[in-house]
């Protein structure tokens, strides 16, 4: 039986799955950072046991490992598909009500729970490539999840069709659902021993086609600055204000280029994403992101010569510069392993799916674990409008993907 006479269960899935509260949380230390993130987890090792993958598991740490056990013999490399179960905190992810428009017919769609958030075609062109297509969204008053319970109902669907369809010749296929990919946490505690995989696929992408295997490198910066208190009766010639510093290092960024509201494609730029202060200490975090990792040391020196400049237009004032790597390229990594990239390709073609190499203007877990040993890119899913009310996936969308996965399984065995 072909994946196309298959009765997907995609739609379903994450219908069940988005009902159920995911947010992680950046201010938290624990590991997952919520404890909510497992509810969906335990789920989802009820649902691979009863498609008889008996070794599903989750473990303390939120991850949740699992094997579709080879078909075929020989030195087939063991992959692996990964998505994350968490949602982003930007918007709400509590009590999530999906709603299923068959036949989408190309209008506007007005969201019943709020009817200000509107799914416009002039906002969101790529509704325009799926008209006929089934499109679920959220109500109205929350995200709906998509990023990425679309990609955890892929993987979920793909296990069901190949645990049914044992004739498919496949290697060893392992399932790694992760935590915290939202606040950029998602492989921190990941066993990569357990899961020995050599080459794996993150399902967490957005357009039918898309195949991402570049992404930003990344590093966070923080600058802080130091002030000099004194009883503000009696201030003059002495204090010097460190929010004043912030403020005025902070008017010196440029706004026409180097920030995310001016740049795209290949562009790399700086971004403050928090600002906390008092009189005597203030501090300012970026994002420093850009394709090219040596140029992320371009821009931090250029906003470390801004923090000076600030500081010189205030005696008696001093600044610190720390910087922390997050992630890095996963293209420094793939093209070590053609393969990897080039059977993915493969996959789109035997599936009917036109492929186009695309860079992630971010990153993914994929990037990480390129870089921990298991090479990585990442495939579509349908997920658009992601972090916001208006957020969309097209049904067909993914189960187009389960289709690409089961080629791409098949393109391995046969390697």
């Amino acid at each position: 039986m072909s994946i196309q006479n298959y009765e997907h269960t995609t739609a379903e899935r994450l219908m069940r799955y988005v009902q159920i509260d995911t947010q992680s949380d950046p201010s938290s230390s624990t590991q997952p950072s919520t404890e909510k993130q497992k509810d969906l987890s335990r789920m989802l090792v009820e649902e691979l046991h009863a498609l008889s993958i008996t070794d599903a598991h989750l473990d303390e740490h939120g991850y949740v490992y699992a094997t579709i056990p080879a078909t075929t013999d020989g030195d087939i490399p063991t992959i692996c598909f990964c998505s994350h179960v968490d949602t982003a905190p930007d918007c709400s992810g509590k009590d999530v009500r999906p709603i299923l428009h068959r036949n989408y017919d190309g209008s506007d769609i007005v969201l019943p729970d709020d009817t200000s958030v509107v799914i416009t075609t002039q906002e969101h062109p790529y509704l325009l490539k799926r008209i006929g297509d089934d499109i679920i969204t959220a109500s109205g008053k929350t995200l709906l999840g998509a990023d990425d319970k679309a990609g955890v109902a892929i993987i979920m669907d793909l296990a069901a069709y190949l645990m049914q369809h044992p004739e498919i010749p496949h290697g060893k296929i392992r399932i790694l659902f992760t935590p915290d990919e939202e606040v950029g946490r998602g492989v921190n505690a990941v066993d990569m021993k357990k899961l020995d995989a050599r080459f794996g696929y993150t399902l967490d992408g957005g357009e039918r086609g898309h195949l991402e295997g570049e992404n930003f490198s990344a590093d966070a910066a923080v600058v802080t600055f130091h002030g000099v208190s004194a009883h503000p009766g009696y201030a003059k010639g002495k204090m010097v204000n460190a929010m004043k510093v912030a403020a005025a290092f902070l008017d010196m960024l440029p706004r026409n280029e180097w920030c995310p509201e001016t740049t795209s494609g290949d562009e790399g730029f700086v971004h403050p994403v928090s600002l906390q202060g008092e009189l005597e200490r203030a501090s300012a975090t970026f994002i420093v992101r850009d394709f090219n990792t040596a140029q992320l040391q371009v821009h931090e020196e250029r906003l470390k010569s801004l923090a000076a400049a600030a500081v010189a237009s205030f005696p008696g004032s001093s600044f610190e510069f720390t910087v922390k790597e997050q992630y890095r390229n996963m293209a420094e990594i793939l093209v070590q392993y053609p393969e990897v990239m080039a059977n993915a390709e493969e996959a789109y073609r035997r599936a009917g799916v036109p492929c186009e190499r695309i860079s992630i203007r971010g990153g993914t877990d994929g990037s990480r674990l390129s870089f921990m040993g298991m090479p990585c890119p990442n495939i579509f899913t349908g997920e658009m409008g992601i972090h916001s009310k208006q957020e969309y996936v097209s049904v067909q969308d993914m189960n187009a993907a389960v289709s690409i996965c089961v080629h791409l399984a098949q393109v391995w065995a046969g390697k």
